[in-house]
């Protein structure tokens, strides 16, 4: 689903959102492996700011790469 000649697809655009946004949560989450908060939710043992992260991460790159600007 490649536009025309000079068009960028804007699933290029929202693997690299996804990708940046996966990148800050897994760092936050791995800052937060290192050095647990003073008062910890209830459920912090799961690490879900890794998990989601990771995640999120995992589906930008795919998009990001599958949607990659080439030339033919």
């Amino acid at each position: 689903m490649h536009g025309t000649h000079g068009s960028l697809s804007i699933w290029f655009f929202i693997g690299l959102l996804l990708t940046i946004y996966g990148l800050l949560i897994t760092g936050t989450g791995l800052y937060e492996l290192t050095s647990p908060p003073e008062h910890a939710v209830v459920l912090a043992n799961l690490h879900a700011p890794v998990w989601w992260g990771a995640t999120l991460l995992a589906v930008g790159l795919f998009y990001f790469i599958r949607f990659f600007p080439r030339k033919r």
